[in-house]
């Protein structure tokens, strides 16, 4: 039995579809191992539109700090460049941006690791989810068994045919649990959702103290040195001496404090606003996902609804109509069902907050059970103190789709082509082994979805390897 990965458990992250092996691995030993296309809608270009519409591929960049960099390049404003999703960061990726700004401008940018290809300008803005999904090439490296011997490619071929198969029969084609992947809980510390749970309680010292003392896995010894002194003696001068630099959200929190010992909420200000509100979105994933994982070990289904349920439609990209979801009966389980089956609708669960709907039946007590285990059942999600951090919550639904399925054999790559997390070898706790096969996923998600997720389905590794 595989030992409980402390970050999947604080996430909620925990169980498969299926009962199988896996094939080990680890992800993104290479920038260029992780290739991310968008799928981009229809930009109606206009040679007289404001805006320049612009294809642009990077390399290893976190996409918010592109955004940051072009910005400064350009002498705009953030807020003027516009795209319809963040992409990871080790990565290779490629996506539309609009861009405030003159096109021969745009076009003389240069900028390390990027590349910057015009196609016109046009009046029309994108957002978040405004792209049909997304197209990803993946390498998976290293395969291994559950005792860490190394994989053959026939071996690690067979397996992954395996689980599709078995996946398919459970859930139907091209269908897979649609867990929320880390990325949503942020990187190193398993802090936001923790910190999100105080924000919704109104304890506002303990969502401040929480975010800069809670230690996290292989830290810095100075940043843990930092943080055990602020848990062992609270905020003090010597403190804020001990944090690095870099460690610039928690130093402007530890100075506020200083100068303003009671304004919990002031020094919490001082995260960034979308920071401040991905903590109570990544406590809502949380929910999400122990939800999910609750229904996946009791042995109910998550594609076939049952009476209680809440199911949504699902549009022509995939995505829920979550406004408009529709409460199972028993008379309409058969019809409802079918249409499930036929890709139309979908069993959702629950991101909570204020004005949500809850299932009733058997899935209303399941989705209660763990608010009520979580210490979260009788919160009303509203916040006082900061009022654009209130969400009326919504529903998610609890299995996505993959399509365009590929895999095959890759080579292997010279060692010193490979990143540290190769470098220092296999480590207690881990799956992979340097001589295991590597193998070439290619596949198609729609916006919202993790491709860390659909692989974590075939390689049954710890988080930290995806």
């Amino acid at each position: 039995m595989q030992p409980i990965d402390s970050l999947a458990d604080a996430i909620g992250l925990i169980g498969y579809s299926t009962d199988d092996d896996g094939i080990g691995g680890v992800l993104k030993s290479r920038v260029a191992d992780f290739r991310v296309d968008e799928i981009a809608t229809t930009v109606a270009l206009n040679p007289k539109g404001r805006f320049t519409v612009a294809k642009i591929t990077l390399t290893n960049w976190e996409t918010n700090r592109f955004c940051n960099n072009l910005a400064k390049k350009l002498g705009i404003s953030r807020n003027r460049i516009f795209f319809a999703g963040t992409k990871d960061k080790r990565a290779v990726t490629s996506q539309i941006f609009v861009i405030d700004a003159p096109q021969f401008k745009v076009a003389e940018i240069e900028i390390p690791d990027v590349v910057i290809e015009v196609l016109g300008r046009t009046h029309q803005k994108i957002g978040f989810g405004n792209h049909r999904g997304n197209r990803f090439t993946i390498v998976v490296r290293g395969c291994a068994h559950q005792d860490g011997t190394p994989m053959t490619e026939e071996e690690a071929l067979d397996e992954v045919e395996r689980i599709k198969d078995r996946m398919e029969q459970k859930l139907g084609t091209g269908r897979f649990p649609n867990w929320i992947g880390p990325q949503r809980f942020g990187s190193g510390r398993t802090v936001t959702a923790e910190v999100g749970r105080s924000v919704v309680q109104h304890q506002w010292d303990e969502a401040v103290h929480t975010y800069i003392s809670k230690e996290g896995e292989h830290e810095a010894p100075d940043v843990a040195a930092f943080r055990e002194h602020i848990r062992t003696n609270g905020i003090t001068q010597e403190g804020l001496d001990l944090a690095p630099d870099w460690l610039g959200y928690e130093r402007r929190m530890t100075e506020h404090l200083l100068n303003n010992p009671d304004d919990h909420i002031g020094a919490f200000r001082k995260l960034p606003n979308n920071l401040q509100l991905m903590t109570i979105h990544a406590l809502q994933s949380v929910v999400f996902n122990r939800t999910l994982r609750k229904r996946l070990e009791q042995g109910m289904s998550i594609t076939v609804p049952e009476a209680g349920d809440l199911v949504g439609r699902l549009d022509e990209k995939g995505q829920l109509s979550a406004n408009n979801c529709v409460l199972v009966e028993e008379r309409t389980v058969p019809r409802i069902g079918r249409n499930c089956q036929l890709g139309r609708l979908s069993v959702t669960g629950p991101l909570p907050g204020r004005d949500i709907r809850t299932c009733e039946g058997t899935p209303g007590q399941l989705e209660k059970s763990i608010l009520a285990d979580m210490g979260l059942a009788e919160l009303d999600w509203e916040i006082e103190d900061i009022p654009r951090l209130t969400t009326t919550g919504t529903r998610r639904s609890l299995t996505t789709s993959f399509e365009e399925f590929t895999v095959e054999a890759a080579p292997k790559a010279s060692s010193d082509t490979l990143g540290d997390h190769w470098k220092k070898g296999p480590v207690e706790g881990s799956r992979w082994h340097p001589d295991g096969a590597c193998l070439k996923f290619r596949f198609t998600l729609s916006s919202g979805s993790y491709a860390t997720i659909l692989l974590r389905e075939f390689m049954r590794t710890p988080l930290n390897q995806l």
